[in-house]
C-alpha cells in the first residue's frame, strides 16, 4: 500500500521540480546571436533574452545572463562555437536580468559598461555595477562593429536604454520593448507608463524600419515597438 501511495505522488513530485532550462543560443543574422537564460519568477522559469555579436576584436555582449550559473557556459559556448573570447559587455538597465553577471565578467577581465544613470541605480539597489559608465548617448566601435546607445526616457525602468546597430538595422530593446507574445506590461515596480509611451514613440521616430527588434523576454518576432505602444495605451486611463 505504501508503495502504491508513493507511485501515485511521484509523478506530481517530478513536475513540481520544474527544472530551470539551460542556456539557449539562437542565430539571428550574420554574426549576431540571441542568447536566452532562465530564472525562476513566481515559481515558473522565465526566459531572458540577451545578444552577442562577433567582431574581429572578440565577442561583445548586450546584457548578462539572468542566472549567473550560465555565465561560464556562455563564455565556453562562444569560445567553442566561434573561437572568440568575450571582450565587452553592456548592461541596458539595472535590474538583475541585465546586470547579474557583471561581477563575474569583470573578474575575468571583460570590460563592462552601462550608462551612468544605470550605475547610480545599481548602487542604490545593491545590484552588480559595471566598471565603466557613459553619461550621454554613445557610439561604440569594437573591432569592425559599430553600434550606438539611446536613452529614450523612462519606461520599464528609469534608466532603460536601447542599442542600435545601423548597418544591420538591429534594434536591441531589452525590457523597454515587450514581446508580441506578451499580454501585459510585466514588472512595473520601477516603471513610468505615461512617459514610457512617449519614449516608445520617440524610439519609433528615431529608428525607422528595423529588420530585427530584440525584446527582453519571450519571442522577438514581429513589431515589438508597436505592440508595446498598444499595451501601454490599453494600460493607461
Amino acid at each position: 500500500m505504501k508503495a502504491c501511495v508513493f507511485l501515485l505522488f511521484f509523478p506530481i513530485y517530478l513536475l513540481a521540480q520544474n527544472p530551470t532550462p539551460a542556456l539557449k543560443i539562437t542565430p539571428l543574422t550574420g554574426d549576431f546571436y540571441v542568447y536566452t537564460t532562465y530564472n525562476d519568477y513566481k515559481g515558473e522559469p522565465v526566459p531572458s533574452n540577451s545578444l552577442y555579436a562577433l567582431t574581429d576584436a572578440g565577442a561583445i555582449l548586450l546584457d548578462t545572463p539572468w542566472d549567473t550559473a550560465q555565465c561560464q557556459p556562455l563564455l565556453d559556448s562562444i569560445r567553442a562555437r566561434h573561437g572568440k573570447e568575450v571582450v565587452f559587455c553592456l548592461s541596458t538597465h539595472f535590474h538583475a536580468d541585465r546586470t547579474a553577471g557583471l561581477d563575474y565578467f569583470k573578474a575575468r577581465g571583460i570590460r563592462t559598461y552601462s550608462s551612468c544613470l544605470t550605475l547610480d541605480w545599481c548602487r542604490r539597489e545593491g545590484e552588480p555595477q559595471a566598471q565603466f559608465c557613459f553619461a550621454k548617448d554613445t557610439t561604440f566601435r569594437i573591432g569592425n562593429l559599430r553600434f550606438e546607445t539611446f536613452y529614450p526616457g523612462e519606461g520599464h525602468a528609469p534608466d532603460n536604454i536601447v542599442v542600435w546597430f545601423p548597418k544591420e538595422k538591429i534594434l536591441y530593446g531589452g525590457c523597454f520593448i515587450k514581446s508580441t507574445e506578451s499580454t501585459g506590461l510585466g514588472n512595473l515596480s520601477h516603471a513610468n507608463p505615461p512617459v514610457w509611451l512617449k519614449a516608445v514613440k520617440k524610439t519609433k521616430r528615431k529608428y525607422r524600419k528595423p529588420r530585427h527588434i530584440i525584446t527582453g523576454h519571450f519571442g522577438w518576432q514581429g513589431d515589438g515597438l508597436r505592440h508595446t505602444q498598444a499595451l501601454l495605451k490599453k494600460h493607461l486611463p
